[in-house]
């Protein structure tokens, strides 16, 4: 498990980073990079698209997971694991940043 300040961070989205539905597919896309540049992209599963439209500046990290847990069929721990390594990918990539 993470430790509990990890759980009690609130993350903001970048705004250079648009959250786009194409075919069924939810693509992140970074807008300062080159249009063609099909390595920016990043495409969402169901549940890491939820956790984006989750991630507002006002929910803590342990809030999100609380949501999965609620909306998916997923227990605590391991929907800890996924948010926390969500928000590290999205915060490496520069997506988010801590609020």
């Amino acid at each position: 498990m993470q430790p509990l300040s990890l759980l009690d961070e609130r993350y903001q989205k970048d705004p250079s980073i648009v959250a786009r539905e194409i075919a069924g597919e939810v693509l992140l896309v970074p807008i300062r990079q080159n249009v063609g540049d099909l390595e920016s992209l990043y495409r969402l599963n169901e549940t890491a698209a939820r956790m984006w439209a989750l991630v507002d500046g006002q929910r803590t990290v342990g809030e999100i997971r609380d949501a999965i847990v609620a909306e998916f069929d997923i227990g605590p721990e391991q929907a800890q694991q996924d948010v926390t390594e969500f928000v590290a990918q999205l915060e490496t990539i520069g997506a988010v940043a801590r609020v």
